[in-house]
């Protein structure tokens, strides 16, 4: 069961923190998009957009539905960053418990 199990939990670690990082650069391309630092006009800026929204907004999605509408300002990440956090900590837990990490 260690074979499997102590792996796995290392794929899903790097997988989440992959997944931290692309929500990060996501919330902050958005901002930039929003001041009018970039523009989406530029084909490499909106490919890299347009890749990050199609992979964080099935995330997120479900989180709007749920928070209140704060006007503009959008805590979905916050609240994603802070359950993948959640979840690391448990998969850390499991792993030091089972494999001993």
């Amino acid at each position: 069961m260690d074979i499997v199990l102590g792996p796995l939990i290392l794929v899903i670690q790097i997988a989440l923190n992959i997944l931290v990082w692309m929500v990060i650069v996501q919330a902050v391309m958005s901002w930039l998009v929003a001041f009018g630092v970039v523009n989406t006009r530029n084909r490499f800026v909106y490919l890299v957009g347009d890749f990050l929204y199609r992979i964080t907004e099935p995330l997120l999605r479900p989180i709007r539905r749920v928070l209140p509408d704060m006007g503009g300002i959008d805590l979905s990440p916050v609240v994603l960053l802070l359950a993948i956090v959640f979840i690391q900590n448990v998969l850390g837990r499991i792993a030091i418990r089972y494999i001993g990490f």
